[in-house]
């Protein structure tokens, strides 16, 4: 009669199953921490996607797209301000009712933010060497979602994750395996929405000139397409619509983390000076591109093209919140760098790192506006508390242009490590 198993059998076997259990309840609590955050923050009610899709009802009635406008208690007036090729993408949902649609972009946006984590999460091997990668995963997900741009991002249906996806698959995937095709996710998202225009000035400052070239006849092809479909509304866009300003919202509020807004809130109701602000732009995009451009040459591609996202939210007139993503991949590098040295020489560093990347985690996820109403008349900022507070993700751009480590890497050599696509299991829990 085989004998009865004792505790002590299998001690291994019981303190990963241990172990296991323990992982599983923090990413449990993890994930409930969360939720409470979008609770507790401001509720959008995908207030953007439904006049996304009233602008395509209103255009697929027979009317100029962008005569399409609302009113609106913050803005005075709404506008559809996407270009052409975006709207495009976006008619065909009018043929879907509207909670159809809001299950779709909201699906699309988590799987978006999950699959974007996993590949960030894989360029830190400080963060993925000790630990399984479900685990980490399981962390880093709700992590990301806390944040308060991407809670921005769900609850106003916004399609900025699908923006970060093509971005990421040419800069992490494609570029390093010199793909035929890099360049193209990078055009798509230019022809989307012109913020991503600032990644091709990337590739062609580090000179992936074949990249550059692929991005920019991408955007070029698919802006094409869509003025072969709306000629006159595509004719009304690049020629007047793009440059009217007016129309995205008011450069004061508090929403706008742009070095606009900024100058825009010290000098309100006035406009800022416009020679001050290009001044400050060419300075700082010079110095973050330049940067950019080093950490590409090190084979540190998340931080150059964390830099470049950086710069492009300093350098647009108007960054609402839901648009600054790039404070995630640099709190990665900064956990990463910080973690990755045991030497007790750079003690002092791995401390101020991990510092700056608490603060900076804690700003992002009460962020500027989720938790604070900061009204809508043009007051100027006229304390220094409030001044930190309404331009805090401005300061901590400017801050990472300069602090964020760059680290050497590796250069991929095939496209499956370039992906950050799972490695071989190597054993434990």
């Amino acid at each position: 009669m085989p004998a009865e198993r004792t505790a002590t059998e299998h001690p291994a076997e019981d303190v990963s199953r241990g172990r296991t259990v323990r992982r599983t309840v923090t990413v449990l609590a993890v994930s409930v921490a969360a939720a409470t955050v979008y609770w507790l923050s401001n509720p959008h009610d995908f207030f953007d996607l439904k006049i996304y899709m009233k602008a395509m009802r209103w255009w697929a009635d027979g009317n100029p797209l962008y005569d399409y406008v609302q009113p609106d208690r913050v803005q005075g007036e709404l506008y559809f301000t996407y270009p052409p090729f975006a709207a495009l993408l976006l008619r065909p949902f009018v043929h879907l009712p509207l909670g159809a649609t809001i299950v779709i972009f909201t699906t699309l946006t988590l799987v978006a933010v999950a699959v974007t984590t996993w590949w960030l999460i894989n360029r830190a091997s400080a963060l993925t060497d000790r630990i399984p990668g479900w685990y980490a995963l399981g962390l880093a997900v709700p992590l990301v979602l806390a944040v308060e741009s991407t809670r921005e991002t769900i609850t106003f249906g916004q399609i900025n994750m699908l923006l970060v996806v093509l971005i990421l698959t040419d800069l992490l995937i494609a570029v390093p395996a010199k793909a035929r095709w890099a360049g193209v996710g990078i055009g798509l998202a230019t022809a989307l929405k012109l913020f991503p225009g600032i990644f091709i000035v990337y590739l062609l400052a580090t000179r992936r000139w074949l990249a550059a070239v692929t991005a920019s006849a991408t955007a070029v092809a698919a802006t094409l397409l869509a003025a072969a479909f709306a000629p006159a509304d595509s004719w009304r866009f690049w020629t007047h619509e793009v440059w009217a300003t007016g129309r995205v919202g008011r450069a004061y509020y508090t929403g706008n983390q742009s070095l606009l807004g900024l100058l825009n809130r010290l000098s309100a109701p006035e406009d800022a000076n416009r020679l001050l602000w290009l001044a400050l732009v060419l300075t700082f995009a010079g110095y973050g591109l330049w940067r950019a451009a080093r950490a590409a040459r090190d084979g540190d591609e998340l931080t150059g093209l964390t830099l470049t996202g950086l710069v492009g939210a300093l350098a647009s007139p108007i960054t609402w919140t839901h648009h600054v993503y790039w404070f995630i991949p640099a709190l990665v590098i900064l956990v990463d760098v910080a973690r990755r040295s045991p030497d007790p020489g750079v003690a002092g560093r791995r401390r101020t790192l991990l510092a700056l990347a608490g603060v900076m985690y804690a700003a992002i996820v009460y962020g500027v506006v989720s938790f604070y109403d900061w009204g809508f008349a043009p007051v100027p900022t006229d304390t220094p508390v409030e001044f930190v507070l309404r331009n805090l993700y401005v300061l901590l751009a400017l801050l990472l242009l300069v602090m964020l480590p760059i680290r050497r890497v590796e250069p991929a050599t095939t496209l499956a490590s370039a992906a950050g696509w799972p490695k071989a299991p190597t054993g434990g829990g």
